[in-house]
């Protein structure tokens, strides 16, 4: 790639390199509490709130009413989640995620075919159009997700404890609510904004492929937050490399390449295993 196409491509790789070092993080806890579906389902009652907003008239490339209209649906969805993790419910958390996730998928189809330009919207909602976004949005993005960051420093002890064994958390005092409502607000925001830059699917891809690629080769948080970060990075620049080589849509792209880098590491992972044993 010459240097015009890289300057071209400069605030989209950005934003794909920020949005794969905290999504890696998120994707740890999100594993570990075995809601392996949260993300897709919040991403989809982000994009449920931005289709009511675009049925309603609002311009979602200019209206800044249709990303609050899906930070307020995301929270709703994060009080949900939060409260349904009481351990004496009978009904599983991932249920209700599922559910969640089906009834706003439908949701916003519904919303999406009273609006005009209907099938340009649900594609963007799904594999999105990251190479649109300009610098002035990732710097805001940077400053979102440093705050988060920060927040998830202060509260990390907690948040760790409720993600490996919640019950032994709530038998030493910690509250569980509130810290799940906490967790699931901050990671509505991340993925709010997140699904507005680079939409449902990639988000996802960011969330749970980099931390399964940790998984399969260490079972210790801080080595698989490395590999996750690694592979976020290489795979994005990958996957940027092949949408502008093949002249391929780059969300798609960079999901397919998530793919096809997990796939890899799955086969060469017996080779490392046994070289280290």
């Amino acid at each position: 790639m010459d240097l015009e196409i890289l300057k071209f491509l400069a605030p989209a790789i950005a934003a794909s390199l920020i949005i794969a070092g905290i999504h890696a993080y998120l994707g740890l806890h999100v594993v570990e509490r075995g809601v392996i579906f949260v993300d897709l389902s919040l991403a989809q009652i982000a994009s449920l709130g931005a289709a009511i907003a675009v049925w309603q008239g609002y311009d979602p490339h200019t209206d800044q009413q249709i990303y609050w209209m899906s930070l307020g649906f995301t929270m709703i969805g994060a009080l949900i989640f939060a409260m349904v993790k009481g351990h004496e419910a009978r009904i599983p958390q991932e249920a209700i995620i599922g559910i969640s996730y089906a009834v706003a998928s439908a949701a916003v189809i519904l919303a999406m075919s009273q609006a005009t330009g209907e099938a340009e919207h649900l594609r963007d909602m799904l594999v999105g159009n990251i190479l649109s976004v300009q610098w002035p949005e990732v710097w805001r993005t940077a400053g979102i997700y440093v705050v988060i960051a920060v927040f998830h420093f202060i509260f990390r002890k907690h948040f760790l404890e409720i993600s490996v064994d919640a019950r032994g958390a709530a038998a030493r005092g910690v509250p569980v609510r509130l810290m799940d409502f906490l967790f699931y607000a901050s990671f509505g925001i991340v993925v709010t904004r997140s699904v507005a830059i680079a939409g449902v699917l990639l988000v996802f891809c960011y969330l749970i492929v980099p931390s399964v690629g940790g998984m399969l080769f260490s079972s210790r948080i801080g080595p698989r937050l490395a590999i996750g970060w690694v592979m976020g990075t290489v795979v994005s620049m990958l996957g940027m490399y092949v949408s502008v080589l093949f002249d391929l849509p780059t969300g798609a792209a960079i999901v397919c390449t998530f793919g096809a880098a997990l796939i890899a590491m799955a086969v060469v992972r017996p080779l490392f295993v046994r070289k280290v044993a």
